[in-house]
């Protein structure tokens, strides 16, 4: 587990985690919503999330409660999760990542854990390829 200090634990969330989390679902491990309700972790979701999020929505593949503008911050701020910016050192740690996953948005999550030293709660197996921690 990726932990900075003695107590809190940095986790990366994938989007499907984020989106099972705010509609309450089966889905999601006993583990995950453990680490999940935990108050001393920190949450992240990425900027890239969004993005993919935002585009699904648009794309008619995903429906919200509310439009991306208004779901997106007020379920960060709910749950207490913080947003991570895509950076240029993000984008570039993605160039020699092993071609394992395809998706360019879990491409981008995998990139940024590894930067910023995060585990990812995830339950694609595509993403557990990588050399990254991934947590279900």
């Amino acid at each position: 587990m990726v932990r900075i200090g003695a107590a809190e634990v940095r986790l990366l969330l994938d989007t499907h985690v984020f989106l099972w989390w705010n509609e309450g679902s089966p889905k999601l491990s006993r583990r995950v919503v453990e680490l999940l309700s935990d108050p001393e972790n920190r949450l992240l979701l990425s900027a890239a999330s969004a993005w993919e999020i935002l585009l699904k929505v648009q794309a008619g593949k995903l429906k919200l409660p509310a439009t991306a503008t208004a779901y997106l911050p007020a379920r960060l701020a709910h749950y207490g999760i913080d947003p991570l910016p895509v950076t240029l050192a993000h984008m570039l740690a993605a160039e020699p990542l092993p071609a394992h996953h395809r998706d360019p948005f879990d491409r981008i999550l995998v990139a940024q854990a590894r930067v910023e030293r995060l585990g990812i709660v995830t339950h694609d197996p595509q993403i557990r390829l990588y050399d990254v921690e991934t947590v279900w």
